[in-house]
């Protein structure tokens, strides 16, 4: 079910999608792909309730909800929360921040996870992981009891990897040529390309893991996901992929008519 959006700009202060409308007399403001974001992060930080451990995701969607958290936290409306970021960027931006943190080794349960997407199909399948954050985000997400999921209305999809875009895959950095040939050599109209770093004159992209990301770029989508997942972990030098099945609870969409929730 679709939550209409207010009429006027979304504010942090009007986060309540009950919001009265604008006064007629003034102008409705076209709301951006970075407004869309900040709604549905919001909304997905409702989940969060005092007490417990979350999954602080990554990326510039998860940004929004880490945000949240901590200006919630600076209120008094949430208490004795504790974060686990799944990537170097995002413990930076919760530690300058001040959200408390911990790790998997002391917390193996997380109570909530919210992060974003790159990709989501009709039953909650995900590509994730363009950022290059993939391997800390499937161990964090995977331990969660609710990952919940927020994106603009964009990366909606029909089926996974029909979009264009890359499947990330991280390996590890030795003979990462030789492991990038043999996934691409795995699926029909598969290219594989070593992702590299342009602030680096072209240095291989390296994750906070010290491995590099093997972009696969599909011309008729990936097909059969977990039979994909199968052959791609069974190369040797695959650390993991960015496909997340079955793992999302809820997909918060924002778009332009409202907020819809997707749960499985």
């Amino acid at each position: 079910m679709a939550i209409p959006l207010p009429r006027c700009l979304y504010t942090e202060k009007g986060a309540s999608m009950s919001s009265p409308p604008c006064p007629s007399s003034s102008p409705a403001i076209p709301l951006s792909q970075e407004d869309l974001k900040k709604i549905a992060a919001h909304k997905a930080v409702d989940y969060v309730k005092s007490g417990m451990v979350i999954g602080l995701g990554t990326g510039s969607t998860a940004q929004h909800a880490v945000a949240r958290i901590a200006e919630l936290l600076n209120q008094g409306e949430l208490t004795n929360i504790i974060g686990i970021p799944t990537s170097k960027q995002t413990l930076d931006q919760a530690v300058a921040l001040g959200i408390p943190l911990s790790d998997l080794d002391d917390h193996p349960t997380v109570d909530v996870a919210i992060d974003g997407a790159d990709e989501v199909d009709t039953e909650l399948n995900l590509i994730k992981g363009r950022g290059g954050s993939l391997l800390r985000e499937k161990m964090v997400e995977a331990s969660a009891k609710k990952f919940i999921v927020i994106v603009d209305e964009s990366k909606l999809v029909r089926g996974l990897g029909s979009s264009g875009h890359a499947l990330p895959v991280e390996v590890v950095p030795f003979c990462a040529k030789n492991t990038a040939r043999k996934l691409e050599r795995l699926f029909d109209g598969c290219k594989a390309e070593i992702r590299v770093c342009r602030q680096r004159n072209g240095e291989p992209f390296v994750t906070d893991n010290a491995n590099y990301i093997v972009n696969l770029f599909f011309e008729k989508g990936i097909g059969n996901l977990e039979a994909a997942s199968e052959r791609i972990l069974g190369v040797e030098g695959v650390i993991e992929h960015g496909m997340f099945l079955g793992m999302a609870t809820t997909v918060v969409v924002a778009g332009k008519s409202g907020v819809t929730f997707l749960d499985k």
